[in-house]
């Protein structure tokens, strides 16, 4: 297919994404308004220009939390949240699993309580406006140490809302090994969460074991050094845990994978390694859900009918009831017809 019946087809299917920050999904419209509120003056294009500037995994973390450090107030996470609607519809997403980071916030004095009411309020706001559900993850944070991760857990606990589903374990991973953070787990898996962890990114195959073994992750966040290691893309697949895998973002950070055409999510599949596709940050790779799908059909040469397979994945291997993953595969049959 030519590119713009590919866009056109694939917009039409629909699709979970199980990996993006939301924080990420801002457009550079809303990183203007947030520096024009907090510093009184123009963000120029120089400063956008240097800001997206990085070549590696720390320096978009380094970024990440610079755009973080732009929010002076709860409110604001209102254009997150009406950036993240318009990206789920610009890319025909009928379900959403999302992270949010709150550790930056907490250390500049935002509320986690008022955090809460505010991220209740816009997913509710999104599936009254649009009919897709969106559902939240909590990133204990593996950047600021153990004793913050624990601390986030504590917030999660105490103050849960309606949409909020669940940890994850995000940031630096060669500062923050997998292995250090099963305290944390252990006590998500009592509490009745649902527990992800990046892992396998700037790390080798051993910080995905970890993950699987001592955090007892139920999906891996990108896991793309399991390449290197065959007994774990074994196991992976026997056990049925699945991969987020976010290929630009693999590329662009260029720990492993230096180009397009050599990322491992096409061995990864053929090895009926359970995979899904998503973005992890948009506006900081230049990439969206249906640019990730044409990647790996340009470059990777996954078809059709592959796509409808990973399509499948991404409700199978989501945190929706059985009922529910029922429904939203019945409706992409439908619209594959």
């Amino acid at each position: 297919m030519e590119k713009s019946e590919f866009y056109t087809f694939l917009k039409g299917i629909p699709k979970a994404e199980l990996h993006i920050h939301i924080e990420a999904v801002m457009s550079k419209d809303t990183i203007k308004k947030l520096y024009l509120k907090k510093n009184g003056v123009e963000f120029s294009d120089a400063e956008m220009t240097e800001l997206f500037n990085y070549s590696d995994l720390n320096g978009f973390i380094a970024a990440f939390l610079k755009v973080q450090d732009l929010f002076t107030s709860v409110d604001d996470f209102d254009l997150i949240f009406e950036d993240l609607k318009n990206y789920l519809l610009r890319n025909g997403i009928a379900y959403c699993e999302a992270f949010f980071a709150p550790s930056a916030f907490i250390k500049k004095g935002f509320s986690y309580a008022e955090m809460t009411k505010n991220f209740q309020k816009n997913l509710k706001k999104i599936e009254e406006e649009t009919g897709i559900k969106v559902l939240l993850m909590g990133d204990v944070s593996r950047t600021f140490g153990l004793e913050n991760a624990e601390n986030n857990f504590k917030m999660f606990s105490e103050n849960p809302f309606e949409g909020f589903i669940g940890i994850g374990l995000g940031g630096a991973e060669s500062k923050g090994p997998s292995k250090d953070f099963g305290p944390v787990f252990e006590k998500a898996h009592k509490a009745g969460f649902h527990a992800v962890a990046h892992a396998g990114e700037d790390c080798g195959p051993e910080s995905i074991w970890d993950a699987i073994k001592i955090c007892k992750a139920e999906r891996i966040g990108h896991g793309i050094t399991a390449s290197q290691d065959e007994e774990l893309m074994k196991y992976l697949s026997e056990n049925k845990i699945a991969l987020e895998v976010c290929p630009t973002s693999n590329v662009f950070t260029k720990k492993y994978v230096k180009a397009m055409s050599e990322h491992p999510v096409r061995q990864f599949f053929d090895k009926k390694v359970p995979v899904v596709i998503g973005t992890d940050d948009p506006i900081f790779f230049g990439v969206e859900l249906l640019d990730e799908y044409w990647n790996l059909y340009t470059d990777l040469k996954f078809t059709k009918e592959e796509f409808k397979e990973l399509i499948m994945n991404s409700f199978d291997y989501s945190f929706l009831s059985p009922s529910d993953k029922f429904t939203f595969k019945n409706s992409v049959e439908d619209s594959w017809k």
